[in-house]
């Protein structure tokens, strides 16, 4: 029932010791770091309980001044700034270099001296060559484990986009509420927080009987691999490697524990510093006094209140600000599904879509669509049947032929241009300016370096008939890396501009990210959330996007398809 765990904190040290070590600093200052973790996991009182009462911690074995002020900066703000600085430091692929178990960073450096390995690619790649065996202190035998534990660690590294995860999360909980006992089931970790991927679930369940909710679990049709079953937890390998882990917990702690297991960890750190200085414990069992009496925890607006705060959703849980807005009553009124009024990417058979557009018309229309854009591919995306000026003006025709039988939806007519290379749009603007809206894309030419990629995207948006620059980074979750780009300046000129951005709703690109929504919605910039669908039964990627632009603290406000056509179209550039 500790606040600030004293393993956390021995982590930390353990984390800066390896970091300093693979820097080759000074020896005595990694061991000094070492020896604190070692005190700080064997301490039999709990360090943020000795802050909190403002005890010397100088006066542990090994912790010095300097090492005590550490101590202090991670109680009460949850991070370091020593840890932060060295990670700015040392390469990220070096640091993914540390989770290969068996390379410390002493052998780090000797592989990054003698074969100049700095990645997993490139130790992977040397491996294989049998180029590893050669160094000093490794022989064949270490190379082949090492190559084993490469593909363990790629095997485990894998994250799950958020949609691939929700079809098999639905089928667990259905599954795991025909348990005798079962009283409430619920999703927590990443995949709650609508995180884009994941890495594993996360389940609690509030039971009557443990054991038949664990039977039930590992008896799921999925489950490959059992690899630990006890009374209150267990955790299990699906048949497409991704891992679920099960926890049951008593209906008194039911809220603590979902708080608890939902994260983000480093928002939960922060709430229970919040309630240290309180004089309160938080953790997944409760909310509990000095005494040690539980006092809050069985849902989480208890907990929340405990530390003054009102209930935070889950999607902002990632200590961005959200428990300062929280404090001061400036939460977002996050956008919800019902607030869109019409869907700006779409594609039909014209292009590369499987449904025509009388299909897409009724789809959209029992969605309850004000309003569809039609905007297929121009001709330089000729693997997707991209269409020409002629082409398309045709299209437009047809589009406005369907909108005379139309009745409570509106096709619009529109266009994703391809942005070529120098930043010039794929179709003359005599064409653009008979559309009622045009999104700019790139598809091609993805490794520009970060100044050429941004002057493309800044030249596109000095085009007037460009409205809106979709998938902006052209990002594919698991598949292709997002652009380069200065999204500062591209920011700066969209809000110049008037030309708005995309967040994109199909699940392998929810492009623009959540970082970058937020961002966006700083400046000032326009977002409009698109399905992208290519189907019918695509346009419910909106969902997905929904679920974005939440992580992303954006209000229907900040969306323009959350407005109705003609109120859209005084917003869009061509009308300033």
């Amino acid at each position: 029932m500790n606040e600030v765990d004293n393993q956390e904190i021995a982590a930390q040290f353990e984390r800066i010791a390896e970091l300093l070590e693979i820097q080759g600093e000074n020896p005595f200052r990694v061991r000094a770091y070492r020896n604190a973790a070692r005190t700080i996991q064997n301490l039999p009182r709990n360090l943020a309980s000795m802050v909190a009462a403002g005890e010397r911690l100088e006066e542990l074995p090994t912790i010095g001044k300097d090492l005590a002020a550490k101590i202090r900066e991670f109680v009460t703000t949850g991070s370091l700034r020593k840890l932060r600085e060295l990670e700015r430091a040392v390469p990220p692929g070096m640091r993914e270099l540390l989770k290969v178990p068996g390379l410390g960073p002493k052998r780090l450096r000797v592989l990054r001296d003698e074969l100049g390995i700095r990645d997993l690619a490139a130790l992977e790649r040397a491996a294989r060559e049998g180029r590893v065996r050669q160094l000093p202190g490794f022989g064949e035998k270490s190379e082949r484990k090492l190559l084993a534990e490469l593909n363990e660690l790629q095997r485990r590294a894998r994250r799950f986009p958020w949609a691939e995860a929700e079809a098999l999360a639905t089928r667990l909980l259905a599954h795991l509420k025909t348990a005798r006992g079962a009283r409430r089931v619920e999703m927590a970790g990443s995949y709650r927080r609508l995180r884009d991927t994941v890495g594993d679930l996360d389940i609690l369940v509030s039971a009557t009987r443990d054991n038949a909710v664990m039977e039930t679990f590992v008896a799921f049709e999925r489950v490959e691999r059992v690899l630990s079953k006890g009374r209150t937890r267990a955790s299990v390998v699906l048949d497409n490697g991704l891992q679920v882990d099960l926890r049951v917990v008593p209906r008194a702690s039911f809220g603590a524990a979902w708080h608890y297991f939902t994260g983000s960890k480093a928002h939960n750190i922060a709430v229970r510093v919040m309630g240290v200085r309180r004089g309160l414990k938080i953790n997944e069992y409760g909310v509990f006094d000095q005494s040690g009496r539980r006092i809050a925890g069985s849902d989480e607006s208890s907990l929340y209140a405990q530390v003054d705060l009102p209930w935070i959703p889950p999607e902002l849980r990632e200590k961005r600000g959200e428990l300062e807005a929280a404090a001061r009553g400036g939460l977002p009124r996050l956008i919800e599904r019902a607030d869109l009024r019409g869907d700006l990417h779409a594609h039909t058979t014209r292009s590369d879509g499987e449904d025509d557009l009388a299909t897409l018309a009724r789809a959209a229309r029992a969605l309850g669509h004000e309003y569809l854009a039609i905007t297929e591919h121009s001709q330089h995306l000729r693997i997707a049947q991209g269409l020409s000026a002629d082409a398309l003006l045709a299209h437009c025709d047809a589009i406005d032929a369907l909108n005379q039988n139309l009745d409570g939806l509106r096709l619009l007519k529109g266009v994703e241009v391809d942005i070529l290379e120098d930043g010039a749009l794929d179709l003359p603007d005599e064409v653009l300016a008979r559309l009622d809206l045009c999104l700019g894309a790139i598809h091609s030419a993805f490794g520009l370096s970060r100044r050429r990629q941004t002057e493309r995207l800044l030249r596109a948006m000095d085009n007037r008939w460009l409205d809106i620059i979709a998938h902006p980074t052209a990002r594919l979750l698991g598949k292709r890396p997002a652009c380069e780009l200065d999204i500062e300046r591209i920011l700066e000129s969209a809000r110049q501009s008037g030309c708005a951005l995309e967040l994109n709703a199909q699940p392998l690109r929810l492009d623009l990210d959540d970082i970058h929504c937020r961002m966006a919605r700083e400046h000032g910039v326009a977002i409009v959330i698109s399905s992208d669908a290519h189907s019918a039964r695509q346009l419910d990627n909106l969902r997905y996007g929904i679920a974005q632009a939440r992580r992303g603290w954006l209000e229907a406000g900040d969306v323009l398809n959350c407005l109705s056509w003609d109120a859209l179209r005084a917003r869009l550039r061509r009308n300033r």
